[in-house]
């Protein structure tokens, strides 16, 4: 990681993944009830170094998922583990659309 003199971070590259979720309004609590829940069992996975929920301002039913990973490798064994099998299974019975995923490369990060 270095600074250049614009203050530009560079860094390792580092695994993102961005999921998109669309609710029931009426569902929209027991989302984050369950999400509460599980947030720090997520977070502890293997590799997983960052994971942040936002919701959309204009769009309540619309969430975000960003975690940040080690590597690829490191999110597909937590995509084949029961903690997520067994969120992703509850979180589905929520949608009012279908999800939409990225997997994008973090390449640089203004302070």
């Amino acid at each position: 990681m270095t600074l250049n003199q614009n203050s530009q971070l560079y860094l390792k590259p580092m695994f993102v993944r961005i999921v998109k979720m669309s609710f029931h309004s009426k569902f929209i609590a027991d989302f984050e009830k369950m999400f509460d829940k599980k947030k720090a069992l997520i977070r502890k996975s293997e590799g997983c170094l960052l994971l942040e929920l936002y919701q959309d301002k204009n769009n309540p039913e619309q969430f975000f998922t960003y975690s940040y990973w080690n590597s690829e490798n490191d999110l597909e064994n937590y995509r084949n583990s029961d903690l997520f099998k067994e969120t992703w299974k509850q979180t589905k019975t929520y949608f009012n659309d279908k999800p939409q995923a990225w997997s994008v490369d973090k390449k640089v990060s203004l302070q």
